[in-house]
């Protein structure tokens, strides 16, 4: 039987649908961030809210940002949100 190997992203992104629990999403990230991965962004597009995760540290909130940076863990990366919060 083949397995699949136990591997964890450093980079999560979540994008909440209408259809998403939130609670759930939030669980999920929380689990990355618990097994390893070194940063994680909840993306609400209907409430125009980020909520970034990284571990040893409390969920920070950003509202109605117009984009969002990956530093220090990604270097140089930036999501421009704009075309999100348009949907």
């Amino acid at each position: 039987m083949k397995k699949f190997p136990r591997v964890c992203p450093c980079f999560v992104v979540e994008l909440v649908s209408l259809a998403d629990s939130l609670e759930k999403l939030h669980a999920k990230i929380a689990e990355y961030i618990a097994n390893g991965s070194k940063l994680g962004w909840l993306i609400d597009p209907a409430k125009k809210q980020v909520h970034v995760y990284r571990p040893g540290q409390p969920v920070q909130v950003l509202d109605n940002p117009t984009s969002i940076s990956g530093d220090p863990e990604l270097p140089g990366f930036v999501l421009d949100l704009e075309p999100v919060w348009r949907v």
